[in-house]
């Protein structure tokens, strides 16, 4: 009997342990977003998470990066480019991406990516630290615009720009809160190159527009 009570107070215990990772977030799931400045167009193979829990992520982001210019549906080269890639934008948005969703938040994330325009693939990790995911964690009194309420939000989302020269920095912002830099970070050049060596170092085609945009004005490295 004593043998059984023990047992059940244990799986008891387990379960609440259980229960207090999963609800140690205050909303259901964080976001994972990217972006990249006007025309310095990239593709994302892979955005890795490693979770505070341990838990890794493979993939818990790839593809396209959202990008001003040039606009998704524009056709031909236009007459005047209307973009600038220089520097970061003073409040960025949530980028391209989507929720991490059954996973706590990251102490660390990693990228390998193709910068277009250049073209070259890098790789580099970006340190989550603990202050950061506290910020996450916390409530903040904010004003909405778009319903135009005072309610309590979450810097739920970390957005991470992608530019040549492989700078990549990282915000964490929420839908009506301000961003807050976390870190930027000088990317490594992968000496496997695009998808891991597997398309004989071929990259990703460059849009016209963009193509165009580089070959009248080059690449404002030194910006990021």
């Amino acid at each position: 009997m004593n043998k059984l009570l023990s047992l059940v107070l244990s799986v008891l215990i387990l379960s609440g342990c259980t229960s207090g990772n999963r609800s140690s977030l205050p909303y259901d799931a964080w976001r994972l977003g990217f972006f990249a400045p006007d025309y310095m167009e990239v593709w994302i193979e892979t955005a890795d998470t490693y979770g505070i829990n341990g838990m890794v992520r493979i993939e818990a982001g790839s593809g396209t990066a959202s990008i001003g210019y040039p606009r998704a549906l524009s056709k031909g080269i236009p007459e005047v480019f209307k973009g600038d890639p220089k520097g970061w934008p003073e409040r960025v948005g949530w980028g391209a991406g989507k929720y991490v969703k059954g996973a706590d938040l990251p102490k660390q994330i990693y990228v390998r990516w193709q910068s277009l325009v250049e073209p070259q693939t890098y790789h580099t990790r970006i340190d989550i630290p603990e202050s950061i995911r506290d910020i996450m964690r916390k409530g903040e009194k904010a004003f909405c615009r778009a319903d135009g309420k005072w309610i309590t939000d979450y810097r739920e989302a970390i957005v991470i720009g992608l530019a040549p020269g492989g700078i990549a920095k990282a915000w964490v912002t929420g839908p009506c809160l301000s961003p807050i830099e976390i870190a930027r970070v000088q990317a490594k050049v992968d000496p496997t190159g695009p998808y891991d060596g597997k398309s004989g170092g071929r990259h990703r085609p460059l849009s016209p527009t963009s193509k165009e945009y580089v070959e009248k004005f080059g690449i404002p490295y030194g910006s990021w």
